[in-house]
């Protein structure tokens, strides 16, 4: 079925936020669609969770509107399948994990089963831990657990790896993937540009209150129009690396590493290096990561806002 056949989930048109002076929100519109998996970036302060409380209800829009499974997210009735984790959560701290899931679980119809909860976030080691004696690790993996256990068809989660480590965050991602898989949509912030690329279907580049980017991954990471090549040039220097044309970065992990070059034209650089007197070997042109394409993105932002 074609993304545009699907049910909107999230719809907000011409949203603009503010608090006080400062405008969190510029005239954002974004639509997500049932069973999409969305991730939204950005640095601090760039708007993400405001966003993210205006489609839960707990804030309200200065203008536009925010519209979640067609009705307003205030109303308790169109909130009843989501789940949410914001940036922090409390969690009473006598009760063990088991009991919590079993707690919040009784809210809704037809939750997932204890061992289910425990299994799928790896969790079943702390059944019997108080949730006061968890890691900061642990209460996020809980926290993201318990935001599944209703089944909801929307997840909203912000952050929802900070504090874990290597291990918490595969097994994280992989709870998320497979939820997503059963056809739930999920809608989600992070800082790591890494966790963005692995989940993502679609990415949404949010900086200074307004939308950069709105695609696929590959698609944002093709906008900016960025190649990472790697090449060996003995005997050269930075500075005249730097002055082949189109270079925009250059990285060397110590003297005679191969060049790490970021470049805006790679057939512009190949053409360069074969004209010019420098020697070179082991030459490889490859995409630009998610990362290089946010950066690029957010600089050019505030290129243009300076302006």
């Amino acid at each position: 079925m074609d993304a545009t056949d699907q049910a909107v989930v999230v719809q907000a048109t011409g949203v603009t936020r503010r608090f006080g002076s400062t405008v969190a929100l510029d005239d954002v519109s974004l639509t997500v669609r049932q069973g999409e998996l969305v991730g939204l970036l950005g640095p601090n302060g760039a708007g993400k969770t405001t966003l993210l409380s205006l489609v839960t209800g707990l804030r309200r829009p200065d203008s536009g509107e925010v519209r979640l499974f067609g009705g307003d997210p205030r109303r308790p009735e169109n909130r009843a399948q989501l789940g949410t984790t914001p940036q922090e959560t409390g969690l009473p701290a006598t009760l063990t994990v088991g009991e919590v899931i079993d707690f919040v679980g009784g809210h809704y119809p037809a939750p997932m089963t204890r061992a289910e909860v425990l299994e799928r976030f790896g969790l079943t080691d702390l059944a019997r831990r108080q949730t006061g004696g968890l890691s900061g690790g642990q209460k996020r993996r809980l926290a993201v657990a318990l935001a599944m256990v209703g089944r909801p068809r929307l997840v909203l989660l912000d952050e929802p790896t900070t504090g874990l480590d290597v291990e918490g965050r595969n097994v994280l991602w992989q709870a998320l993937r497979d939820y997503h898989a059963d056809g739930a949509t999920v809608l989600l912030t992070s800082h790591y540009l890494q966790e963005i690329e692995a989940l993502a279907e679609r990415v949404v580049v949010i900086d200074r209150g307004t939308v950069l980017a709105d695609d696929t991954l590959a698609a944002v990471i093709a906008r900016v129009a960025m190649r990472r090549v790697t090449v060996t040039l003995p005997g050269a220097q930075a500075a005249s690396v730097r002055a082949l044309p189109g270079v925009v970065g250059v990285e060397q992990a110590e003297p005679g590493a191969p060049f790490q070059l970021l470049v805006a034209d790679a057939d512009e650089l190949v053409r360069a290096l074969v004209r010019s007197d420098l020697t070179f070997h082991d030459l490889e042109v490859r995409s630009a990561s998610l990362e290089e394409a946010f950066l690029a993105l957010t600089e050019r932002s505030a290129t243009e806002a300076t302006r």
